[in-house]
């Protein structure tokens, strides 16, 4: 079967077309849509298996990071979103995306809660916007479809509100759950807020949750940035690491694996 992906592109949006990419190196048919042609009917979720919300600034974050892009989203097509949830397929939001998908309320999605902001990301400790590359440790233990069989990753980061932030009791929760799928870390140890390592002062250095199903996953970090070996700043000392060990020099970046982990649950589960 075709695995199609629907990347949302749209006003202010910016990683459309490394996403597509992603997706189609991993085996998807990808298509980049305008919001505009979801909102007004002339594209339908139904003819979609994931769904992507990419990175950028969607309406300028006027009013906040992905607040204008939910609210688009969740008065003019939530109940496509709902069927498309309940139908047993995927969205994963990344950076703006994963803001958008907090602020609709699709994660964390307690109790199969899709409509209630129980988290948020809000502006940066240090003040100012991030661009760089981080550790990331991953919750094997998660239900995240995204993630599976991947231990730890280097991903860009990118962006200006990116703290994450909750009550004491829900990030209880969300560990007690395992809806913690990423978190900041500095070499092999958690990050503790240490800055850079932890480049925005997330609370318990969390980068990315997913719902109980693991089927909607967001994060800060990008992977559809890291689709090519040579995007990691340390790739001509990881070449040659490659070549002295006699190994192949991997042609794609770590990242493309989260689409591809994607695709192949379509393929065996619809």
């Amino acid at each position: 079967m075709k695995v199609k992906s629907l990347v949302l592109d749209g006003y202010g949006l910016n990683c459309g077309y490394e996403t597509d990419y992603s997706f189609k190196l991993a085996g998807a048919d990808s298509e980049r849509v305008h919001i505009n042609e979801l909102l007004w009917g002339n594209k339908s979720l139904e003819d979609y298996h994931i769904l992507a919300l990419i990175g950028g600034f969607s309406w300028g974050d006027d009013h906040g990071a992905g607040i204008l892009e939910a609210s688009k989203l969740k008065y003019n097509i939530k109940e496509e979103i709902e069927k498309f949830i309940k139908d047993g397929k995927l969205i994963i939001g990344i950076c703006n995306g994963f803001q958008t998908l907090v602020n609709f309320g699709l994660l964390p999605g307690f109790d199969g809660n899709y409509d209630s902001r129980e988290v948020a990301l809000i502006s940066n400790d240090c003040g100012n916007f991030r661009d760089d590359w981080v550790h990331l440790k991953i919750n094997e233990k998660s239900p995240c479809i995204f993630t599976k069989d991947i231990k730890k990753i280097d991903l860009p980061i990118r962006h200006g509100e990116g703290k994450f932030y909750a009550e004491e009791s829900v990030i209880e929760k969300l560990f007690d759950e395992n809806q913690v799928v990423l978190q900041y870390c500095k070499e092999d140890k958690l990050a503790n807020r240490e800055f850079p390592y932890n480049p925005n002062g997330s609370l318990h250095d969390i980068a990315g949750i997913c719902d109980p199903s693991g089927r909607i996953f967001g994060l800060m970090p990008h992977p559809e940035a890291y689709n090519a070996f040579t995007n990691h700043p340390n790739w001509t000392r990881e070449k040659e690491i490659y070549k002295r060990r006699g190994e192949t020099i991997p042609g794609e970046g770590q990242g493309v694996q989260i689409f591809r982990n994607a695709v192949e649950y379509i393929k065996s589960e619809l």
